[in-house]
């Protein structure tokens, strides 16, 4: 299994139980094929630019294990999610 972090940016506009529905969903997600290590919500920031006319976002930052395939299926679905504005994923056992 590697090492990998998500970085995720939701929409601010959405409520608050939809925020956490999306975090949970990236949470159950991981837990399918992986270990999720820590979440860190950093919660409502600024935009270094705007994105579809959102100047703020809701970040989340995500450690998790998992093997090679599941960063792929993460970052297909986050992909295609209404929720999330931006995300990165960065596999960190690569020096």
């Amino acid at each position: 299994m590697n090492s990998y972090e998500v970085l995720f940016v939701i929409a601010n506009a959405l409520d608050d139980e939809r925020k956490e529905a999306a975090v949970e969903a990236v949470k159950s997600l991981i837990d399918d094929g992986g270990e999720v290590l820590r979440v860190d919500v950093i919660g409502t920031r600024r935009l270094a630019y705007p994105i579809d006319k959102k100047t703020e976002g809701y970040y989340v930052l995500v450690e998790f294990n998992a093997p090679p395939e599941l960063p792929k299926e993460l970052d297909r679905r986050l992909r295609i999610s209404d929720d999330v504005v931006r995300h990165i994923i960065i596999n960190k056992d690569d020096k």
